[in-house]
């Protein structure tokens, strides 16, 4: 592979369709909630009987317009629906109501590490079905497909974005942050297991330093940042294959499998025009005043990137904001404690340490363990007032995650509090530097780094409880008698 990267570039745009997170249907009143029985999710505007007519959800219209402005797009005075034709299984009527010229989002972009991605368009969609294929064992000894209508209907945002990717590292942060505004803004849960956030990949390669693009495949079924890391990786070999064997990449869709690491030929890639788009008679064009788009961008919350720097002011390296950033149920509770007072750097260290390791182990939220803001902030105070050590604070976290019990209690309990009065650790001091005379004669010979031992030993004595700014006051007093 290194050497075709030495030879082609990548050129990659995505389409991203994310879930509204509305309680009903784009154009009907039913619900759309993931994990109900098969085709219990529908009405006669849903499976397309005749006479029936579309009514928009003004809730979806909000949801677009918000993702827009944080997406630094222009929201235009009007925008349309247009009629999408195609052969679709799952969606009964057999056309998709979508946009086509006339988006209600137009151009901005998202930030990456390196450079900004330009957001061509993001239009509002109606989602069809969902196909279940059966063996080659089925009803009537052959295969057979069944359908569930309960997506159907299920409004969508596409954005769509320009070709300015040259890696599939590049495409994940993309989508990673671009999950992140749509989640912290309130308009999708970004959940890709459950299909509420999917990405198509438009992938073409070029030889290095060649202004035109190649000739593109659009990978479907991507449903995870490593399946999409994964799938550009593969797509990329195999087109320069083609190339370097003297052939030529034909423009496809195809599916990405993410169990063999490969993609398929699925279908001739259409263009727009095989569509047959023509404006939704059975919808007005939609007006949309500068008032409303006001009203709406007053709303807007703070944003990962507005976020990522505050955090940085209060002292976080950028590592550490991303890790909270990233994580916005984190990131929230993190707020939580800074609106408490606590220290920023001591209380990011603990969450993005060992409570982070909790929560993966166990798969849950921090909104789902036992560590309540109040309590954290006591352990934090407790740390703050050297009544524990760090160490100790450590231990007793992943204990509270777990119970839910009250940090000064368990503190008390367990007999944890730091040891301060120093004629108790000179004690101790005299007992371990007595006992390791060959150490002491080294450490006086110039082995410096057994300090360290005797620190060890004496911690080991005292259960971690000795107060360390006296613990290595009076240790190198003893040792340099």
């Amino acid at each position: 592979m290194s050497n075709y990267k030495d030879k082609y570039e990548m050129v990659i745009g995505l389409e991203v369709h994310a879930q509204l997170k509305t309680n009903t249907k784009i154009f009907a009143r039913e619900g759309c909630e993931f994990g109900h029985e098969p085709n219990t999710e529908t009405s006669a505007v849903t499976l397309g009987m005749p006479g029936v007519l579309p009514v928009l959800n003004k809730e979806c219209v909000n949801m677009a317009i918000l993702t827009g402005l944080a997406l630094n797009s222009t929201i235009p005075n009007r925008c349309k629906f247009d009629r999408k034709q195609y052969f679709y299984p799952d969606l009964p009527k057999g056309y998709q109501i979508s946009q086509y010229d006339e988006p209600i989002c137009s151009g901005g972009w998202v930030q990456i590490s390196n450079k900004k991605i330009g957001i061509t368009r993001a239009h509002l969609e109606e989602d069809a079905g969902k196909l279940v294929h059966a063996g080659a064992s089925g009803l009537y000894g052959s295969s057979y497909s069944l359908v569930d209508l309960n997506r159907a209907g299920t409004p969508l945002l596409e954005i769509v974005s320009e070709p300015d990717m040259r890696s599939s590292e590049e495409a994940r942060e993309y989508v990673e942050n671009l999950r992140n505004i749509l989640r912290y803004i309130g308009v999708c849960d970004g959940n890709l297991e459950e299909g509420s956030m999917r990405a198509d990949a438009n992938i073409s390669i070029r030889p290095i330093g060649q202004k035109e693009f190649g000739t593109r495949a659009e990978i479907k079924n991507v449903n995870s940042f490593r399946s999409l890391v994964r799938a550009i990786e593969y797509e990329f070999i195999r087109q320069a294959e083609i190339l370097e064997e003297g052939g030529e990449v034909i423009q496809e869709t195809r599916l990405w499998d993410d169990n063999s690491g490969t993609t398929s030929s699925m279908r001739g890639k259409e263009d727009a025009h095989d569509y047959r788009y023509f404006p939704e008679p059975d919808l007005m064009p939609l007006e949309i005043s500068k008032e409303w788009v006001e009203e709406i961008k007053a709303k807007m919350p703070e944003l990962p990137n507005e976020k990522l720097e505050r955090y940085k002011q209060n002292g976080l390296s950028e590592y550490d904001a991303s890790v909270l950033v990233n994580q916005m149920e984190l990131a929230r509770y993190f707020d939580k404690l800074l609106e408490k007072g606590v220290d920023a750097k001591v209380a990011s260290n603990f969450l993005t340490g060992e409570v982070a390791a909790f929560l993966k182990e166990e798969k849950i939220s921090i909104d789902d363990s036992k560590l309540t803001v109040e309590n954290f902030t006591k352990l934090l105070d407790l740390l703050k007032k050297g009544t524990i050590s760090n160490n100790i604070a450590k231990g007793l976290i992943t204990e509270i995650l777990k119970t839910g019990e009250d940090a000064q209690a368990l503190v008390e309990k367990k007999g944890l509090s730091v040891i301060s009065d120093e004629s108790e650790i000179l004690s101790i001091v005299q007992k371990i530097v007595s006992n390791n005379p060959e150490q002491v004669a080294a450490y006086k010979a110039g082995k410096d780094k057994l300090f360290g031992f005797f620190v060890g030993q004496i911690m080991k004595e005292t259960k971690g409880r000795a107060n360390p700014q006296i613990l290595n006051k009076l240790l190198k007093e003893e040792l340099e008698k």
